[in-house]
């Protein structure tokens, strides 16, 4: 199959995650829009953690509310939870690895907080553990999964699964929904 051929054939992969995320998904993002302004309206802040590309895709989402995602505005509180390798080193080893988001969570939230976690399967126990701290902390959840969405599935407020098992896929679509929430928000909050 030519290249051409074959980057159609994934673009339309991504088309229908997409497409089958948003039918199957309807009451939960819209769920996920209102929590997501409100916390931002309400002054508290919005943590964020995945791992590998979900990592840098936490990062990514969490500076375009602290920077701008599109318009010149005041900044709003957000926090990478797996930006601080000094904090991710120290708790892993003190606590061990599967404590590294739950433990920052305990340190740095408040209740009416909001914890979205990245996850392309949902298995992670160092996510699964946040989620856990998220409702000890009452910190409201919001998860974007995949591949079935794991036990982060039953453990977040608010779980929306990309239906698919391509992670790439999968975190791209995770990615449009993050850029959604944080231009709505922007909308919502009058900028």
């Amino acid at each position: 199959m030519e290249q051409s051929n074959m980057f159609i054939e994934k673009a339309k992969i991504l088309g229908r995650y997409l497409e089958e995320t948003l039918e199957s998904n309807r009451v939960e993002l819209e769920r996920a829009t209102e929590l997501f302004s409100k916390t931002l309206a309400t002054g508290n802040t919005i943590f964020w953690c995945g791992n590998g590309g979900s990592a840098s895709e936490s990062s990514h989402l969490a500076t375009e509310l602290v920077g701008r995602f599109k318009e010149n505005r005041i900044s709003l509180p957000s926090i990478s939870l797996n930006a601080d390798t000094t904090a991710i080193t120290c708790i892993a080893n003190d606590f061990g690895y599967d404590e590294i988001y739950a433990r920052q969570l305990q340190g740095l939230s408040k209740p009416g907080d909001l914890l979205v976690v990245l996850s392309t399967s949902g298995n992670s126990l160092n996510i699964v553990r946040a989620l856990e701290q998220a409702k000890i902390s009452k910190v409201h959840s919001i998860a974007l999964l995949g591949k079935g969405g794991g036990p982060a599935m039953a453990l977040a407020e608010i779980p929306i699964l990309v239906p698919g098992t391509e992670t790439a896929r999968i975190q791209e679509v995770h990615l449009l929904i993050g850029h959604t929430l944080c231009e709505l928000a922007e909308i919502a909050l009058g900028f």
